[in-house]
């Protein structure tokens, strides 16, 4: 029985790891940084696949979770900001030619959501709708046991709704999305934007200030840094319940740095999901979570990608 070689593409490391079909537990596993000098991002990824690719056993597949928008059809990377040289640029397919197997990609979120339920926080569940919010919010949906990819292979980009017509500019450019107004950067900027129209807080506007460093003057009493996080809750809340209208998922999993904050997001996220679903059906049997697979999501979304999709 061969084995599964497994890449996790991230903004600050890129991840490979060998795994047995059977066992999650990775044979051999190795990191380098995203960004180097010491050559091109494809070459590196080559080698450290070439460094731990086994040498008495086979590999059967390469699952790989690389940041989007991509066109898991194709195996092409569109564009992704932590990489811009890549436009357009097909690495499932060199991937494929320069080590003789198959190649399945797709959406890091897609493939969190995929391992969180196959090995995770999701197990038993048919329909999952999982979030995850740091630096942005990805997300990913299983409907009745599959992953929900769409026409183009772009579906679930759950981070890029708009909650607020004309509200702050997001990372893509455009305004009002849930990612400007719940992600970790989105809580620091409007602590910024309230310190500079005078509001009082232990924060100071000439430190760089982190949501980790909000989360923690919160949980210190600041009212400021409270009234932040019960903001982006509350938007959160308007997004989920517009998902929940649309996939109606029996969990929702919620990942990513933002969610270890704990009561000071989930308390207004869960106030603002009950006022907003037009139908408490919608909420019976709900179970809400925090994810479970932590730093190995993209790893293990891979594997099961490449379990899901190889035929041997």
């Amino acid at each position: 029985m061969g084995l599964f070689l497994t890449i996790d593409l991230g903004g600050t490391h890129v991840r490979a790891a060998t795994f047995n079909k059977d066992n999650t537990r990775p044979l051999d596993h190795k990191k380098i940084a995203t960004r180097s000098k010491q050559g091109a991002i494809y070459d590196r990824i080559e080698n450290l696949i070439a460094s731990i690719w086994p040498k008495n056993e086979t590999v059967d597949a390469i699952g790989l979770a690389s940041p989007g928008p991509l066109d898991p059809l194709r195996g092409v990377v569109l564009a992704t900001p932590n990489i811009p040289e890549w436009l357009n640029f097909p690495l499932g397919p060199k991937l494929s030619e320069r080590f003789g197997v198959p190649v399945f990609m797709d959406n890091d979120a897609n493939l969190a959501a995929l391992g969180e339920w196959r090995y995770g926080a999701g197990r038993g569940h048919q329909h999952v709708l999982y979030l995850t919010i740091s630096t942005g919010i990805g997300g990913g949906v299983i409907s009745h046991n599959r992953l929900l990819q769409g026409h183009h292979g772009l579906a679930a980009e759950l981070g890029h709704v708009s909650v607020l017509a004309e509200g702050p500019l997001c990372s893509c450019g455009y305004p009002g999305h849930l990612e400007a107004l719940a992600s970790g950067p989105a809580i620091v900027r409007y602590v910024r934007e309230q310190l500079a129209a005078g509001a009082a807080s232990c924060l100071d506007p000439r430190d760089e200030i982190t949501a980790f460093q909000v989360a923690e003057a919160a949980m210190n009493g600041d009212e400021l840094a409270r009234a932040a996080y019960a903001r982006a809750g509350e938007y959160l809340g308007i997004g989920v319940a517009n998902f929940l209208h649309i996939f109606d998922p029996s969990i929702v999993i919620i990942g990513g740095g933002v969610s270890r904050s704990g009561p000071l997001l989930f308390e207004p996220f869960e106030a603002s999901l009950r006022q907003r679903v037009f139908n408490p059906t919608y909420l019976e049997n709900l179970t809400i979570t925090t994810a479970a697979l932590g730093d190995d999501a993209g790893l293990l979304g891979a594997l099961a990608l490449a379990h899901l999709s190889w035929a041997g």
